[in-house]
Parts: structure tokens; sequence; C-alpha cells
């Protein structure tokens, strides 16, 4: 039993060995590289997080890191496409791109990406893959390595409670609330992703039909298993704000809202994310977090190499360090950005937990024990034919 396990702990330092001499060899490839990451840039904490990892990067690992802000993810997803139909096999404009959802399921049917790469970068011994599956599963969709995790988020509700005591828990109660307080409530236009979830939140609770929506949606009855949504969206839509004939183009479009009084609910991806705004002035210190009483859907964020990525190494580079320790922590920082970590803190070493122990929670955030039930992300393909129909009936 001894020498078995023995020789279980040489393989794994063997393992472990060739995983370091090899990621020696990348950061030896990388140094010099600019990588472009395509990457959402609609939060000014978001992007000076960004970078804080170029500056990071940079001066461990002489690579450059330029954000290309996106309003959209498939913005980047398109420009791979077009290449890849033009023939451009390497050389390609896009390095790393910060994804999730449609876009992965869509690049990975395409075979549009890199690797797998994800589970042989050194920091991704650290990730818990146990107690936060999505690191592995996106949307339904196994990563098989093609992606890196990076953050964790969950859905969560604002309100300012210098104006509201108790803010309503139910997708069924928030009508009625909108209908008692017209112009007062409104989300983000799809194809938002906060807007494009909180559709999902009004589906999933309404749905008669919610095993529907684990698998692709061509394997389902769409106008059977969508139409309470419908029907809800166009009985609270006299009773929006601006009587839903505008809406606000993103989330923190919809948190300025809030703040100058025009409404009276905001919503985001990242439970910390009211304590930042919070901390950078953007919201008054009255507002707090809730979740709906059926839970609010979590998931996953990763970055991703396209297949003809010019700097596949840098991208790599940069995918490993945004799973340190040290920049997980960073970023999980409410006076940073407040993104949740992806890691397991029980498996780092002292110094590194202490950074995790010692972040505050956040005026405005709920503690992990009040952000439960959770909801588990629809299939990708949902959230694609949802946007389409929600387009084709509220746009005009």
């Amino acid at each position: 039993m001894l020498q078995r396990l023995l020789a279980v702990l040489c393989l794994v330092a063997l393992g472990e060995a060739a995983t370091a001499a090899s990621f020696e060899d990348t950061l030896a490839k990388a140094r010099g590289q600019t990588v472009y990451w395509h990457a959402w840039g609609g939060d000014p904490q978001v992007n000076a997080y960004i970078d804080w990892v170029g500056d990071q990067v940079e001066a461990r690992h002489g690579v450059e890191l330029v954000h290309v802000k996106l309003t959209d993810t498939a913005e980047a997803v398109a420009r791979v496409v077009a290449e890849k139909a033009a023939g451009r096999t390497e050389g390609g404009a896009v390095d790393l791109i910060w994804i999730n959802g449609e876009n992965f399921a869509s690049m990975k049917a395409q075979d549009l990406l890199f690797g797998p790469f994800a589970e042989d970068l050194p920091s991704f011994r650290y990730v818990d893959t146990k107690g936060k599956p999505t690191t592995l599963v996106d949307f339904t969709v196994p990563t098989d390595g093609l992606e890196a995790p990076w953050g964790m988020a969950q859905f969560v509700f604002f309100y300012d409670t210098a104006e509201l005591q108790e803010p309503p828990r139910s997708i069924p109660a928030l009508l009625e609330w909108a209908k008692a307080h017209p112009g007062r409530f409104t989300y983000p236009a799809p194809p938002d992703f906060v807007g494009s979830t909180f559709l999902k939140h009004v589906l999933a609770e309404l749905t008669e039909h919610p095993d529907a929506l684990e698998k692709p949606v061509d394997q389902a009855d769409f106008a059977a298993v969508t139409a309470p949504l419908w029907q809800w969206l166009e009985e609270i839509r006299p009773d929006l704000w601006r009587k839903g004939e505008s809406y606000p183009l993103s989330g923190p479009a919809l948190h300025q809202l809030l703040d100058d009084g025009e409404v009276d609910f905001s919503m985001a991806f990242n439970p910390a994310e009211a304590s930042a705004a919070i901390e950078a002035g953007r919201l008054p210190e009255t507002v707090r977090t809730f979740i709906l009483e059926a839970g609010t859907i979590s998931n996953t964020h990763f970055v991703a190499i396209p297949f003809n990525a010019a700097h596949q190494a840098g991208a790599m580079v940069v995918a490993d360090f945004l799973m340190s320790p040290e920049a997980q922590a960073h970023k999980q920082d409410p006076r940073v950005w407040g993104d949740g970590t992806v890691l397991d803190l029980d498996a780092l070493i002292p110094p590194d937990r202490a950074r995790f122990d010692a972040l505050p929670l956040g005026i405005a955030t709920l503690p992990p024990d009040q952000l439960t039930p959770v909801r588990p992300e629809p299939h990708p393909s949902w959230m694609v034919e949802i946007e389409a129909e929600w387009l084709r009936r509220f746009s005009s």
C-alpha cells in the first residue's frame, strides 16, 4: 500500500514538473508579445481591473495586454468566423476573448477555439471544480479545456432602502408591484447580457416546461415553453419606465437610473456590484441587494483563445495569471470589482488564503448563505432564440 501511494505521489510530482517545464516554454515564447483581449468594456471598474492585469503581466512576463472593448461578445466571435471563412488560419486579430454561454457554444461547435489548454495552466490546480461545477460546464456545455475560468457570477437585484422597505421577491409579485408603481421599473434591452438574463428568470419561474430549458431549444416547442414569458412582458410593458417605449442599454445604464431616482430597482450579474458602485460613488449608500425566493441564476465566466490567435502563448500567460490567487483576490475586493473567485480557498497556501480572508464583504453584498437557492443556466441556444424574439416583439 505504501509503495502504491509513493508511486502515485511520484506520478503527481512528475506531472506537475512536466506542466511547469511546459509553461516555462510558454513564458519564453510569450515574452515580447502583444495580446489583444476582446472583452466587454461597459463598466469602469471592470476596465480598471483589466488595466491592472495588463500592468502585472507586462511587468512580470513582458506581455503587453491591449483591451479591445466590446459592447457584445458576438462582435469578436463574428470576426473569428470571418477570418476562418477567408482562410486565415493563423495570425488572427483576436488573441483572447471574455466569453461564456451561447458565444462559447457557437465557437466550440464551429471548431473556432484553440486547445484544450486550460487545465494545463499552472494556476488551474487551484480551481474549485467540485464545489463550483460550472467551472467545467458552461451553460450545460462541457468546456473540455477550451476556456479558462476566471470569475463566478450570480444574478442579484438592487433596491434603495430609503425608498422601499421590502422588495417583491417573485416574478408575479414584481408584476403586481410595477402595476401599483407605474414607471418605476425597467430592465436592460437584450441582447445586453443582464437584460437577457432577467428574461431567463421570468421564463424559468413561469414556464410549465422547466425541464425543456436544460436541452437545446430545437428539441422543444419554443412557443409553448416561452408563452408565459411573452404574456408577462406584454402585461408589464405599459407600467415600465417610459411605458416600455425605450429601455436602458446596459446594466450600468440601469444603475444610473436608480442613482438618479428615476427607477426603484437595478440588477447585475455580480453579488458585490452594488457595493462596488457605492464605493465608487455611483449609487446611494442606502442601496442593498436581494434575490428571488425561487433563486437566481449563477454561472462562471471564462477566457478562450481563438484557433488562429496570433499570440497564443501570450494569451495563455494572461489566462494563467487571471486564475492566480493574487489576481483572483484583487478582483474579489469590492473596492476593485467584487467579482467572485473560481478558486478553492481551502486548497491555497496560508498567505494566499489570507488575501481572501482580509477582504471586506461590502456594504450592500449578501453573505454566501443568503445567496441560495441557485438556478442553473438554461442551454445557451435558448438565449439566442429569446433575444431574437424579444427584438422582434419589443425593439420597434
